[in-house]
């Protein structure tokens, strides 16, 4: 039966770690805060109209390559933080930023007021440059999010969603500094220089990051927990995936704690080879596409009803009723960010001895029940919108649900990747699953926009619940089955994640 050999703790230098701690901290929230800012072209489209007379599919494509220019590399960019540390995406954000918004401005003030229509070249290079602005937003995020990963091992769950609900709040923040600042009542946002603002702010809150943004390691005589077996010692520490090791089930039952042996760090080739990697995605691809088609669909899904309003109450305008939804989404996905981590760092707490713990605390809930909870509230949300919607103020539930799904999906993954396939790599591995909504989003979103043209005459938006209840007939169904594939990563990882 294993037996704890050690856990001795002796004077440490403290201090500065803490101190350097608390500036990693600080580095974090202001990359965080500032990560978000490409999220801010709405309050740049109706100057960029004004000026420059760019169309609406123009406008669409310049905002979609700020968008797509965070997914593809992500692989990439995880790699880089793993190899070389968050404060190497943070001076890789910053360069981005400055030369992003910069040029993005530069264009703008370049181009002579009295033009009659939009040009061409000018379009191509704000979509250029505002797609370089996007990579630095996944730089950017990725600084933050792995800089609170790996510095706080034990409280994963807590770092996570605490950095990735700062970068939640980052378009709430910039959009505050542009009308605070750079708006004004009769000529509107003056857009160069506040895009001049953001490049010069967020470029220097990056180039502090790369400065700051380091992974503190533990002093050399910091307790470790070292635990004996037949095969010889087995110290657990950050670094140790609890899947791929030998575990001995008897000291599990007689001391709630999981034994695993070290593993070496696994190749890209060796993650797609485990079954339970494709079965993540999947729940993934479902649970993050389906809700960000929600997101970015609340709008003609609300137009698509009609408001219910007795005689003596006038009913909400279209505007006002799709700007309730979203704050709905906006709330919800922010709460559960906030509450889900915390909550399973205190039920599902990792079997680690970083420095902070003596003995690795028993675990009560697997991080899967999580992501099970996600998946739920999905499947009871689309059947909700095939059986009980038809007004617009029966669409709380779906706002809410969409939410909850996607802020607790998003909060417990760093963690859960951690858990199942160690430490070192979590950058690499996350960065591989965000695959799942790049192809997950547009897939679910194409599926809806057929469907209700399908249904719409001579291009006019969409009447009635025919618009997507078949859609969300199908989103159920699927849901269902992603539903019983958490079921299965649940029974498979219960005692291990």
């Amino acid at each position: 039966m294993p037996q704890v050999l050690s856990a001795q703790s002796q004077s440490q230098p403290t201090h500065l770690r803490r101190a350097r701690l608390a500036l990693a901290c600080v580095s974090i929230a202001a990359n965080a805060l500032c990560g978000g800012s490409v999220f801010t072209f709405p309050l740049m489209s109706p100057a960029l109209v004004d000026h420059l007379k760019l169309t609406q599919p123009q406008l669409t494509t310049i905002a979609l390559a700020g968008m797509m220019g965070q997914y593809p590399f992500a692989a990439i960019i995880g790699k880089v933080v793993d190899k070389y540390g968050p404060w190497a995406c943070s001076i890789i954000a910053s360069c981005l930023f400055f030369a992003g918004f910069g040029l993005f401005a530069k264009e703008i003030a370049n181009t002579p007021d009295d033009i009659t229509v939009p040009s061409t070249s000018t379009f191509h290079h704000l979509t250029i440059y505002f797609f370089i602005a996007g990579l630095g937003t996944a730089f950017s995020y990725f600084s933050s999010l792995f800089a609170a990963c790996k510095n706080f091992p034990d409280f994963i769950g807590i770092a996570s969603g605490t950095s990735i609900t700062l970068f939640g709040l980052s378009p709430m923040f910039i959009s505050i500094l542009a009308s605070r600042f750079f708006s004004h009542p009769d000529e509107g946002l003056d857009i160069t220089r506040f895009l001049q603002f953001l490049a010069l702010f967020c470029g220097a809150v990056h180039l502090f990051g790369a400065l700051t943004l380091h992974i503190i390691p533990l002093p050399k005589d910091s307790p470790s927990v070292v635990l004996e077996d037949p095969e010889g010692l087995v110290q657990i520490d950050e670094q140790t995936a609890l899947l791929h090791g030998k575990r001995n089930h008897t000291a599990e039952a007689e001391t709630g704690i999981v034994v695993a042996s070290p593993i070496k760090s696994s190749s890209v080739v060796d993650l797609t080879k485990d079954r339970y990697f494709w079965a993540l995605a999947f729940v993934l691809f479902v649970i993050l596409g389906s809700s960000e088609m929600v997101i970015s669909n609340i709008g003609t899904i609300v137009l698509s009803l009609a408001s219910q309003a007795s005689s003596t109450i006038v009913a909400p305008s279209t505007d006002m009723a799709t700007a309730t939804q979203v704050r709905f989404l906006s709330v919800a996905n922010t709460l559960s960010r906030l509450v889900v981590g915390p909550l399973a760092d205190f039920v599902s707490p990792t079997a680690t001895a970083s420095g902070t713990q003596n003995v690795p605390r028993k675990r009560c809930v697997s991080r899967v029940a999580f992501l099970f909870f996600s998946i739920l509230v999905l499947v009871l949300t689309y059947l909700w919108m095939v059986l009980g919607v038809r007004s617009q103020v029966d669409l709380w539930a779906l706002s809410i649900g969409a939410g909850i799904a996607y802020g607790s999906a998003f909060t417990i993954l760093p963690s859960l990747v951690s858990s199942a396939w160690g430490i070192e790599n979590l950058g690499r591995n996350f960065g591989i699953l965000t695959y799942a909504p790049f192809l997950g989003t547009p897939a679910f979103s194409y599926f809806y926009a057929f469907n209700a043209a399908s249904h719409s005459n001579d291009g006019v938006v969409c009447k009635g619940i025919e618009c997507w209840s078949t859609t969300f007939s199908w989103y159920t169904a699927i849901a269902i089955v992603a539903c019983g594939v958490t079921g299965y990563l649940w029974r498979s990882w219960r005692d291990q994640v």
